[in-house]
């Protein structure tokens, strides 16, 4: 085999740009073996502050962020749960919805406690993901995807993380009632990554990677 057909053959490294170690496990399910998986604490990079008004551009700043400070491509989710009873929130600050300092279990409560007088009809929602993939030298690309359902009245089921056990699929089950494989067949973030893949084997067969 010659050098540059080794070079191709090797994996790739690709930095996800999150903490979030829930997202971490679902993207590494996600992704091909094509790529090596790192997380951005392996380069003890900085997370970017999530300041913009939309997912897209959170996604762009935090991808961006992790690639500028690596020099190598780097991967960004952005993600939340928009009720429409509440307007779209938590929208962009689902993360952080029940205070800076929130967990996700805070979280869920607040926001059932938002939807305690809302009736059964009018609990719709969805979970919105944007991934964005940044590429040193590359204008940065994002993808959505989208998943409906409707805010539960409790919370039902162990698996997953986030707003995942009140968010009731339409067969009646939680998205935290899902094993892995079915929740990656059918959640946000799953529909996002499978429009991406194509994008990350276009970056993979550019030779993009500097370091």
């Amino acid at each position: 085999m010659t050098r540059s057909a080794s070079a191709e053959a090797a994996p790739r490294r690709l930095v996800l740009a999150t903490a979030n170690r829930g997202k971490v496990e679902e993207l590494r399910h996600l992704l091909s073996d094509d790529w090596a998986i790192l997380g951005m604490e392996e380069f003890n990079a900085e997370a970017a502050e999530e300041t913009g008004s939309t997912f897209e551009e959170n996604a762009i700043l935090k991808a961006e962020a992790v690639a500028l400070q690596t020099g190598l491509p780097s991967l960004a989710d952005d993600s939340g749960l928009v009720v429409d009873a509440l307007g779209g929130a938590p929208g962009v600050y689902s993360a952080r919805y029940a205070g800076p300092a929130s967990n996700d279990a805070a979280n869920r409560s607040l926001l059932l406690a938002h939807m305690t007088r809302i009736e059964t009809g009018s609990r719709s929602c969805r979970f919105v993901c944007v991934i964005a993939l940044a590429v040193p030298g590359r204008t940065t690309a994002t993808v959505r995807g989208t998943c409906e359902g409707t805010v539960g009245f409790r919370e039902s089921g162990t698996n997953g993380f986030g707003y995942d056990s009140v968010f009731v699929l339409p067969d009646g089950r939680t998205m935290a009632e899902l094993e892995a494989d079915e929740k990656n067949a059918m959640s946000h973030r799953g529909q996002a990554m499978r429009i991406m893949l194509p994008m990350l084997h276009d970056a993979r067969s550019s030779g993009t990677e500097t370091c």
